[in-house]
């Protein structure tokens, strides 16, 4: 190997490590990631109402809704008891059935964006307890 191979390859490794101890410590506080999405459904919520109080890091509250009749694996998004959205359909399944089995999952808000599509206005994330 040659001394500019080797000096790359140890700079590229000491790079990594901060962020791999931040993610295992964070995986620690908080479960197992299980998924980041944006939240489906602000505009037809609280989401609106409630914008100048919500923060990136406050917990939401996942509730199950099975009997929704646009999707049967809807998972409706809380925040302190007022209905901000949904996790969307084509992200929910997993987390649904996870849900339907009674393991515990934890959501808070990853992200908060001032935009014009209401899709990109929330970022959630969920994890596994």
């Amino acid at each position: 190997m040659n001394r500019r191979k080797l000096i790359k390859g140890l700079v590229g490794l000491t790079a990594t490590v901060p962020i791999n101890l931040k993610v295992q410590a964070q995986a620690k506080k908080e479960g197992l990631l299980l998924q980041q999405s944006s939240l489906a459904g602000f505009q037809f919520y609280q989401g609106e109402a409630l914008w100048e109080q919500l923060e990136e890091g406050q917990s939401l509250i996942l509730k199950r809704e099975p009997e929704n009749r646009y999707d049967e694996r809807a998972v409706a998004v809380y925040w302190q008891h007022q209905k901000l959205g949904y996790v969307p359909r084509i992200d929910n399944a997993a987390i649904s059935q996870l849900m339907d089995r009674g393991e515990p999952l934890s959501a808070r808000i990853d992200q908060l964006k001032q935009s014009r599509n209401p899709w990109k206005r929330i970022g959630l994330i969920v994890y596994l307890i």
